[in-house]
């Protein structure tokens, strides 16, 4: 119990180091700006509850930064201690699943090591964005689909279905823990003469986490705006009925390369050989670590097959189930290298790559071997908030010795625009104008104004200044990128 509790410490700590550590560094991302003055706004007016739904996002991850922000001032921060938790929320689901699957905590430990340092986690752990949610939901629902096929008990059915329902109320992939609920059959051991009475049963309890699941998701029918989440979901996916006629099957092949680079680059070489390797490794088990890999390959090649818009984040909640049979290969390699020194090498080199990327993630992220897709959304081109800090922090600070007009390019759902509204709208002496896109020809009014008040311009994702007269304030580079972030003042006449 003793080593248990140290065990249990030192992962906490260890976890929290990695998420908190330059938790502030990584810039506003526009996605983070957009789900953030959400929850703002719905704090401030409980009648804007389900505004994420005017975008067709499902809103608990809304929520929940609309409660964090009770206990922190800066919004952003609260919406990433919302991601810190929801990390750490699949820790105790990472060993239990580990845990109910190969009944030995070495693995299931292992497999809370393996989260923690998992480049892919690191990431969207530390950033407000829905996937650390998602992803927490998954792995605790795969612990209680696990269970519910080893048990047949109705209690379990009941969080199973809180479970899925959570995760409707967060994002439509959460339909997969109900889609693959078959495969758990897997690991179904009854005997011959039970089979049909507990097939009976099972199908009854699947019913009731189903039901249950689509109580939880009517909740979004309090909204008007509930059919928008279809709208979303058709942007990313293809429909079946898409398929065909517009040759979407030729982008398969591509999609899945796509795919399995990023999932490559994310995990690194030496960690996916160790997935086909615990068949190998390790003996017995089959069917467990089976069901964990085609957990994880059936909605990662669906995601190829219909995936219309791809980034690497809508694959992560995939990735988890592959983590306890990382897990059972190091552990496995005890039985094969006799040498402790030996042993402790082999399973250092074999996360070594990982523990290099994770580095680079906490110290200088626009250089870290990550996908380029996430480098270029997060640090390196127009999307990321280089800069925004910054040019916020002057505002503000312009306008404690005079009213300020404050100009931004794109309207709402912009960086800059956005980012102004979140961290300005309070402040009763920054006049807040944005435009989408930057008229070639000033307004008269800028002129006019700028005799007696400063008007400033804040440029993103436009490179080259519009012909006003302006004078140059400020200029931040995005990451290494090409792009920066530009500040001007305009000049009166």
């Amino acid at each position: 119990m003793r080593f248990a509790s140290i065990l249990i410490f030192l992962a906490t700590a260890f976890y929290l180091l990695t998420r908190l550590y330059n938790f502030m560094d990584m810039p506003i991302f526009t996605d983070e700006a957009i789900y953030v003055h959400w929850a703002q706004v719905a704090k401030a007016d409980a009648s804007a509850r389900f505004i994420s739904l005017t975008d067709g996002k499902q809103p608990s991850f809304v929520w929940l930064t609309m409660i964090a922000m009770k206990f922190f001032s800066d919004p952003l921060v609260a919406g990433r201690v919302v991601s810190v938790l929801a990390g750490f929320a699949a820790l105790p689901g990472l060993f239990l699943l580990s845990y109910a699957l190969f009944k030995e905590k070495r693995i299931a430990w292992v497999s809370v090591f393996l989260y923690t340092i998992f480049p892919m986690a690191l990431v969207y752990d530390r950033l407000a964005l829905y996937e650390s949610l998602l992803g927490a939901i998954s792995v605790w629902g795969l612990f209680f689909v696990v269970m519910l096929v080893k048990t047949l008990r109705l209690d379990v059915a009941i969080f199973l279905g809180m479970t899925v329902g959570l995760g409707l109320l967060t994002k439509t992939s959460a339909l997969f823990t109900l889609y693959l609920l078959p495969l758990s059959l897997l690991l179904a051991k009854w005997k011959k003469k039970d089979i049909w009475k507990n097939s009976r049963k099972w199908i009854g309890l699947v019913v009731v986490v189903a039901v249950l699941a689509n109580v939880y998701s009517l909740l979004l029918k309090l909204s008007p705006l509930s059919f928008m989440i279809g709208g979303k979901n058709a942007l990313f996916v293809y429909h079946l009925s898409e398929l065909l006629p517009y040759r979407a099957f030729d982008s398969w092949i591509g999609n899945l390369v796509i795919l399995f680079d990023w999932l490559i680059t994310y995990t690194t070489w030496p960690l996916i050989i160790l997935v086909p390797a615990s068949f190998l490794l390790a003996r017995g088990r089959t069917r467990e670590k089976l069901l964990l890999l085609v957990w994880f390959a059936v909605p990662f090649i669906l995601l190829a097959l219909f995936g219309r818009i791809l980034h690497p984040r809508l694959f992560f909640f995939m990735t988890l189930s592959l983590l306890p049979l990382i897990a059972v290969s190091l552990v496995s390699l005890e039985s094969h290298i006799k040498n402790k020194a030996a042993l402790g090498i082999c399973c250092f080199l074999f996360i070594a790559m990982a523990l290099r990327s994770d580095f680079y993630i906490l110290t200088n992220f626009a250089n870290a071997p990550v996908p380029e897709a996430d480098l270029e959304q997060y640090s390196n081109d127009w999307p990321a908030g280089g800069g925004i800090r910054e040019v916020i922090a002057f505002i503000n600070n312009e306008s404690e010795k005079q009213p300020v007009i404050f100009v931004t390019e794109g309207i709402y759902g912009s960086l800059p625009t956005t980012a102004a509204q979140i961290y300005l709208e309070k402040n009763d002496r920054v006049r807040r104008i944005s435009f989408e896109p930057v008229p070639a020809e000033i307004p008269q009014e800028f002129l006019e104004q700028a005799k007696t008040i400063p008007v400033y311009l804040l440029l993103n994702q436009a490179q080259s200044p519009p012909p006003w007269p302006l004078t140059l304030v400020a200029r931040y580079q995005k990451g290494r990128g090409i792009v920066y972030a530009s500040l001007y003042k305009v000049n009166p006449k």
